[in-house]
């Protein structure tokens, strides 16, 4: 909780400092308002729904709105009753749902690699993309819910796993490929079928607890169902995303090669071509986390992470993929654990990305494209 107050700090002065320094007109004699830098990109898309809803033919959104599931945007309205600014309650949203998400990444942490919880959380806090958990967006949110379900996982406890992992299907997309990790994990894992067969215990009380899986795909289906009643179309969330954003199916290779011209061929601004260029990283990373949780039989996270690569890798091309490796829980303890095993390890690496912190924060609340 110390980390997680502490950056919030580090990251509210950033942005406030961007009102006053990057104003966009160089004569300006008055700041731009705080709460207008915290209202960028897809938050647009989320008040909209908090405020009008989906359908609303009276206040039609700029883009298809069906591509952005309701879990936050119901939230942001639940707290809009007692906090009159849209934006404020948005920001109040991921402040205490990331307080949530950092003390569970720290016990879940603790659990996998002992010692390890609070350089955990101070790797995610500083990653390059880290304010997209102060941001009126829904990770934080998400994780708030995602890693409490998987350290509830870990412990055997798969009736609370099965209901928070619904709750985060009910946030993103990304809830749907957790559901198949915790699949995976309860087939494979040590607290899971296979482990607690191996330990004496009766096949049937362990598959007792199987139904509690089916939560995510439930929230999900429930999603898709809304929809269709509204649509017609029992695949609007994927259409809006077509038609939004370009992320219909395509190869791996034609999806890096569009990715790879758009970030070298001059074809888009340069604040566009630096980040397909941190696109392509950030897949990569996920591509060699994948693997290694492989070639350690970490078999559900190597679902929940390669899930993620695989749906962000066959798109038109890379999209908003350093913003989904928040959500990357065991890279930051993995990270967490390599580093303490080695001394300067953690100083090599807050000197190098902590400052990709700082230009993310600056990029994103001045309007420019940041993941």
């Amino acid at each position: 909780m110390r980390l997680w107050l502490l950056t919030r700090v580090s990251v509210f002065l950033l942005v406030g400092a961007s009102a006053w320094i990057f104003s966009g007109d160089a004569n300006a004699k008055r700041p731009v308002p705080y709460l207008q830098r915290w209202a960028q990109w897809d938050w647009e898309h989320y008040q909209h729904i908090a405020q009008y809803g989906y359908f609303n033919p009276d206040h039609p959104g700029r883009v298809p709105l069906e591509a952005f599931f309701p879990g936050f945007p119901l939230l942001v309205r639940a707290v809009h009753v007692v906090v009159p600014d849209w934006v404020l309650a948005g920001l109040l949203v991921s402040f205490v749902a990331g307080a949530v998400a950092m003390v569970a990444l720290r016990r879940l942490a603790d659990l996998e690699a002992p010692g390890t919880g609070e350089r955990a959380v101070l790797l995610l806090l500083l990653a390059p993309t880290a304010v997209f958990l102060a941001a009126g967006y829904t990770e934080a949110l998400f994780l708030a819910f995602a890693i409490p379900a998987w350290l509830a996982a870990r412990r055997g406890r798969w009736w609370l796993a099965g209901l928070l992992a619904g709750c985060s299907a009910v946030v993103r997309v990304s809830g749907l490929f957790l559901g198949c990790a915790l699949v995976v994990e309860f087939l494979l894992g040590a607290s899971g079928l296979l482990g607690r067969v191996r330990a004496g215990e009766r096949v049937g009380r362990v598959l007792l607890q199987a139904p509690a899986l089916a939560f995510p795909f439930l929230s999900t289906f429930a999603y898709a169902a809304y929809l269709h009643a509204k649509t017609g179309d029992w695949l609007a969330w994927q259409h809006a995303q077509e038609k939004g954003w370009y992320r219909r199916f395509m190869s791996p290779v034609d999806t890096f090669l569009n990715t790879w011209h758009a970030a070298v061929d001059g074809l888009y601004p340069t604040q566009f071509a630096w980040m397909f260029r941190i696109e392509i990283l950030t897949v990569a990373v996920g591509v060699a986390l994948t693997g290694w949780l492989l070639a350690r039989r970490r078999w559900g996270e190597a679902t929940w992470v390669g899930l993620q690569v695989v749906a962000l890798g066959t798109s038109f091309w890379y999209f908003s993929v350093p913003r989904a490796a928040l959500l990357w829980w065991p890279l930051w303890i993995g990270l967490a654990a390599w580093s303490r095993r080695r001394p300067g390890a953690l100083t090599a690496y807050l000197v190098t990305v902590a400052p990709f912190m700082v230009v993310f924060t600056l990029a994103f609340s001045t309007g420019r494209w940041a993941g």
